[in-house]
């Protein structure tokens, strides 16, 4: 079984926020239980004495990034309520090749499953997904993407940049590119309060050729808090 390395990025009271690995499922994926929250839940009883943890939302395998998980259980329904009336702001980047059919935006549409575990998106707006991007030139025949998802749908994220005709790089379901190290989708930011108090939290990612290379480096560096960028009203 690979090991995974789990880095706890704040500790506060109610709450504790971790860098999940690229490449950890959130749930058991076996029958030793190799999944991303029976693994923190092991290390953190190991390591901090606590045995009552519960997850508020989850990361796709591919993804990494920032992750909430609250101590209480009264805390984990303060984030629900918080994430269902989207009062959590949330921050993606991603890489991808080609040219997009636009470069900023509102990528917006219900989504229905599709085949092979994959979804698609739809021109009706019932119950739509909400992704607002905007892309910058990386290396050459690449962009990253930075993504402030409005909704919070499955694949919400792969989905919306593979409707615009750029799968996200070593994506297993959407891309049928080339192989890559990695699947380039991370949990970039998150910015919420709870119980009165303001949190912030802005972590770029550590692996993966292509986002720790010198010219992603330096365009994270300036997009760096995302709050700060002045996104366009949708």
């Amino acid at each position: 079984m690979t090991e995974h390395r789990l880095t706890i990025i704040d500790n506060q009271a109610d709450f504790l926020i971790i860098n999940k690995p690229q490449g950890m499922g959130f749930h058991d994926e076996d029958l030793i239980g190799s999944g991303f929250f029976s693994t923190i839940k092991a290390q953190l009883k190991r390591q901090l004495l606590l045995t009552e943890l519960y997850p508020v939302h989850r990361l796709d395998k591919m993804t990494s990034g920032l992750i909430i998980v609250a101590k209480n259980s009264t805390t984990a329904r303060a984030f629900q309520q918080m994430f269902e009336q989207h009062q959590v702001e949330k921050y993606y980047l991603a890489i991808a090749e080609g040219k997009p059919k636009k470069k900023q935006g509102l990528i917006k549409g219900d989504m229905e499953k599709s085949r092979r575990g994959m979804w698609k998106l739809l021109r009706s707006m019932n119950n739509p997904a909400i992704s607002q991007f905007l892309s910058f030139a990386n290396i050459p025949k690449q962009r990253l993407y930075l993504i402030k998802p409005h909704s919070g749908k499955t694949h919400q994220i792969r989905v919306a940049l593979n409707s615009i005709g750029v799968p996200i790089l070593g994506d297993p379901l959407y891309s049928t590119g080339k192989k890559s190290d990695r699947g380039y989708l991370h949990a970039f930011a998150l910015k919420f309060s709870l119980n009165n108090e303001q949190f912030q939290y802005c972590i770029a990612p550590n692996t993966g050729d292509y986002f720790t290379c010198d010219s992603t480096k330096e365009t994270i560096s300036k997009i760096t808090p995302p709050w700060n960028i002045s996104w366009p009203k949708i």
